[in-house]
């Protein structure tokens, strides 16, 4: 039986998503089932910036919508964001360090078979439908999400 991980992304920031992202890779390339369960600001690594809408959605859910982030490469900072300035250097230096880009390790993460859930209710009061997110993301609800985490024998919060 294959290890498994399963990690819990409640965060929406740049550093937080790289480091999830950067297990999620090396588990898969070390043989582990992995699983990404995306809750509340963790979602807005799983939005397709292609396929967003206003469609169908309240006044709030719109404005919602439209001022927060758009896309992975939007997220800002944890820490010394500094109007985005701090995160400007971190992508120099991980440039210079010939780093990939979060948007690679998610590609990377999709390309391994990772696999990639949304919370249902977090993804309703948010006000996202389905079809704006990635084409992997299943919705599931908590339960479903805790009988997953359950079998896993690592479990990280983030």
């Amino acid at each position: 039986m294959n290890k498994k991980m399963n990690l819990l992304i409640f965060s929406g920031e740049y550093d937080k998503a790289l480091a999830a992202l950067i297990l999620a890779n090396t588990g898969r390339e070390m043989g582990m089932d992995v699983t990404l369960f995306f809750t509340f600001w963790g979602l807005m690594l799983v939005r397709d910036p292609d396929k967003l809408t206003l469609e169908d959605k309240t006044l709030f859910e719109q404005m919602f919508g439209l001022v927060t982030p758009q896309g992975v490469e939007d997220l800002p900072l944890s820490k010394m964001n500094l109007a985005g300035l701090g995160k400007k250097m971190l992508l120099e230096m991980m440039e210079d360090d010939k780093t990939p880009s979060l948007t690679d390790f998610l590609n990377g993460a999709r390309k391994k078979g990772v696999k990639f859930y949304g919370c249902k209710l977090s993804v309703e009061v948010m006000g996202f439908k389905e079809e704006e997110l990635l084409p992997e993301v299943e919705i599931i609800t908590a339960q479903q999400y805790l009988e997953d985490a359950i079998d896993s024998q690592i479990q990280l919060f983030i």
